[in-house]
């Protein structure tokens, strides 16, 4: 049975004197748990026989007896030598990713762990601007988690000439939703990092609202690590990076004084390479943190959140206490909460986990937040009392029309024969892409895909109802066996109508549905059709965590059927429009290419094509 949660995470001046007067013992805690073996993320070590006094939200006092400190009104609770560690933190996450709303994201992580994090919005904020933000922070706000929100940077996440999205965030939008409260704690991903490096006035000045509000700004760079370019973006403030993909990535950005984010997605596994800047090259950790990303709600049900990320860095040998460090104090330190947050200290937040076994299985048996048990073995033990979403946020999806085969018609610059085009490749288990050649069929001055080794259509409807753009173009590495299609309204980070398949009439069919019901993924056969409604923005789902993870898994099942084999590939169609990451990817404005010299649109078809 379910507690009704009711909790006050108090400032640290507000509480203070309570603090001190249970700390002493004239005053008796409301919460003690005993008998710990204590991860000191301080000091690095584990410490036997410890216990810990909480008054309200916050830890009073942390010794071998606090015998003093108890009486028959304090809740005990007897850990019988378990690990005491602090609540795990998300150094980087995007919560609509999982297709969640905050309150069912809070219950399915709660459990797991996870007592906080630093979310950025960016997704529905593409669609609905600051008052998307504004709904994600209110509702988040309701919850037992310590979430941070940051404002949007890149809202486009370029320039509206590559892409159009359903608003736009600038400086002034910035410097306004910074000043929503201390939980808005600085400036989410800057993407678009060439026109940070080379002066763009917008993203300057976005930057300079963030540094003077005295929050922090977090990064997003894909040039390589040793491209001179690296210092120029770090010489602007952004201190916090999580586009690390190789150890040399990591090393160079901890040199140049940035936290270095290590990200295990559900279709991104970075960890294993970025972490061999501590284990093989010695690097200190300090400025090392683990992240999600983006993790889906199968993922969550299946493998876990940050504490699966933990489990999978201590795997590649990281200490155990190191790696519960790159998820807790060397976080908080990073966005400069560790006064609240992040250790078991005195007068911090009392978010901390119980964890049984050995401490690298990282099996989370009890969470407490803001001193409440609020989960135990796997359950959550509290609720709260609902938020209610803005109607106008599931109203989010404007085609305007019927989409029909024709849509999906390539039409070539000859009239028969083959011609050369670009291909976007896919690679499995990374967020970035291959530009490849292919030489494909023309007929009757139509691309003709049919029976061609491994490609597909990929096609993208501007669905914000502003200009009805629509671009089209081929895939490669997707392994589709059968006629088949799939459409989504989850395409970072403009989240227009995305299409891929191959069959134009299933095609059709997909993107219909998905219109139809206000966003989400339709995976469409010839004997089989699988909905996964996500309404809220075209986003996420307002239904409970489970039945929202089953659907993703539905989806999941529906395209292993089809001949599609790539782990979490539906995470990885999503981010075929992200126009910010190497080497090529597809918006409503055409086939956009990044390269170190910069984001460019680029014809389909090469100047000369081969007719045969």
């Amino acid at each position: 049975m379910t507690e009704l949660y009711k909790w006050n995470r108090s400032t640290l001046a507000d509480c203070m004197p309570e603090l001190v007067a249970t700390a002493r013992g004239d005053l008796k805690a409301s919460l003690a748990v005993i008998n710990v073996k204590l991860v000191n993320v301080i000091s690095g070590e584990i410490l036997p026989g410890m216990s810990i006094a909480v008054q309200g939200s916050r830890i009073a006092y942390v010794g071998k007896d606090i015998s003093h400190t108890i009486d028959e009104n304090t809740v005990v609770v007897d850990a019988q030598g378990k690990y005491a560690a602090p609540g795990l933190l998300d150094g980087h996450c995007h919560i609509e990713s999982t297709q969640l709303t905050v309150t069912e994201f809070a219950k399915a992580v709660l459990p797991l762990g996870t007592t906080g994090g630093f979310f950025d919005a960016h997704e529905i904020s593409n669609v609905m601007g600051l008052k998307g933000l504004r709904f994600m922070l209110d509702e988040a706000r309701t919850t037992p988690l310590a979430a941070y929100m940051q404002a949007p940077s890149c809202v486009p996440s370029t320039h509206p000439d590559i892409e159009t999205t359903g608003a736009f965030i600038g400086p002034e939008e910035v410097a306004e939703a910074l000043s929503w409260g201390p939980d808005m704690i600085g400036l989410g991903e800057v993407m678009n990092f060439p026109g940070v490096v080379y002066g763009d006035d917008k993203m300057i000045r976005e930057i300079q609202e963030t540094l003077r509000a005295g929050k922090y700004a977090d990064g997003h760079f894909t040039w390589k690590s040793d491209d001179w370019r690296l210092p120029v973006y770090a010489a602007s403030g952004i201190s916090g990076d999580h586009e690390c993909v190789t150890k040399e990535d990591v090393i160079e950005r901890i040199r140049l004084g940035m936290y270095a984010k290590m990200r295990q997605g559900s279709a991104w596994h970075d960890v294993a390479e970025t972490i061999k800047a501590h284990t093989e090259d010695g690097i200190d950790t300090r400025r090392m943190m683990l992240v999600t990303d983006d993790r889906s709600s199968e993922s969550l049900l299946r493998e876990g959140h940050i504490n699966f990320v933990v489990r999978h860095a201590i795997s590649q040998g990281v200490k155990p206490v190191t790696a519960f460090q790159m998820a807790t104090i060397n976080t908080a330190e990073r966005f400069g909460v560790s006064r609240d947050i992040g250790s078991i200290t005195p007068g911090s937040c009392a978010d901390i986990i119980l964890l049984d076994g050995n401490l690298a299985d990282v099996d989370v048996v009890m969470t407490i937040a803001a001193g409440q048990v609020v989960a135990e073995n796997g359950q959550m033990k509290m609720t709260w009392d609902g938020y209610r979403i803005p109607e106008e946020a599931f109203e989010t999806v404007h085609i305007g029309r019927q989409l029909t085969e024709e849509d999906f018609n390539i039409v070539a610059p000859i009239a028969e024969g083959m011609v050369s085009a670009t291909a976007i490749e896919v690679i499995e288990n990374h967020v970035d892409t291959r530009e490849r050649k292919v030489q494909v069929k023309v007929e009757d001055d139509h691309v003709n895909l049919e029976n061609s080794d491994d490609l597909c259509k990929m096609a993208v409807f501007e669905r914000h109802g502003l200009n009805g753009g629509q671009s089209i173009g081929i895939l490669m590495g997707i392994g589709l066996q059968v006629p088949a299609a799939i459409a989504m309204t989850v395409a970072h980070d403009s989240h227009n109508l995305t299409v891929i398949g191959n069959d134009d009439v299933l095609m059709a069919k997909a993107g219909n549905l998905a219109a139809e019901m206000q966003g989400g993924v339709v995976m469409v056969t010839e004997g089989e059709t699988t909905l996964f409604p996500l309404p809220v923005g075209g986003l996420m789902s307002p239904e409970p965590f489970e039945t929202v993870a089953h659907q993703s898994e539905a989806i999941s099942q529906a395209l292993l059927r089809a001949g599609c084999s790539l782990n979490n590939v539906f995470m990885t169609l999503s981010l075929l429009s992200l126009v910010v990451i190497p080497e090529v990817r597809l918006s409503d404005k055409g086939l956009v290419r990044i390269s170190a010299d910069g984001i460019e649109i680029i014809p389909l078809f090469d100047a000369v094509g081969v007719n045969e």
